[in-house]
């Protein structure tokens, strides 16, 4: 059975509207498969130095540990790459049947085109 968790910085800082809606993300979540990964988008948005912040939930269905260790990660819209970056997150480490929310934060370099900020997807790219 898949857990809700969250990253102790997280639990500490969000607000209860964000953890609700996290909350709601997670229950109408459907898993088609089991062993995969997915990403279910929250919410995104630019920050003061431009970086773009795509904020998902990710579901770790495997029976293994997830980890981010030089993995690349697009931020897609409509058929269009938004920006593409590899990501190095040594503090997370996502258990088995575990969802949890993390914000990924694309530099302005990372970025091919301006962000619409609507109806996008954030997705792992497969090694190539």
């Amino acid at each position: 059975m898949q857990n809700l968790t969250f990253e102790s910085a997280w639990s500490k800082t969000i607000s209860n509207k964000d953890r609700k809606q996290i909350e709601r993300a997670f229950s109408d979540a459907v898993f088609d498969t089991v062993n995969s990964i997915y990403l279910s988008p929250l919410w995104q948005a630019i920050n003061h130095k431009n970086h773009l912040l795509i904020t998902v939930l990710i579901h770790n269905t495997t029976q293994q540990d997830l980890s981010f260790h030089n993995t690349k990660m697009r931020y897609i819209e409509g058929n269009q790459i938004v920006a593409e970056h590899s990501f190095t997150i040594p503090s997370l480490v996502i258990e088995p049947q575990t969802s949890m929310p993390w914000t990924f934060i694309f530099p302005v370099d990372s970025m091919r085109i301006r962000a619409a900020l609507k109806n996008g997807k954030l997705e792992i790219v497969d090694s190539e």
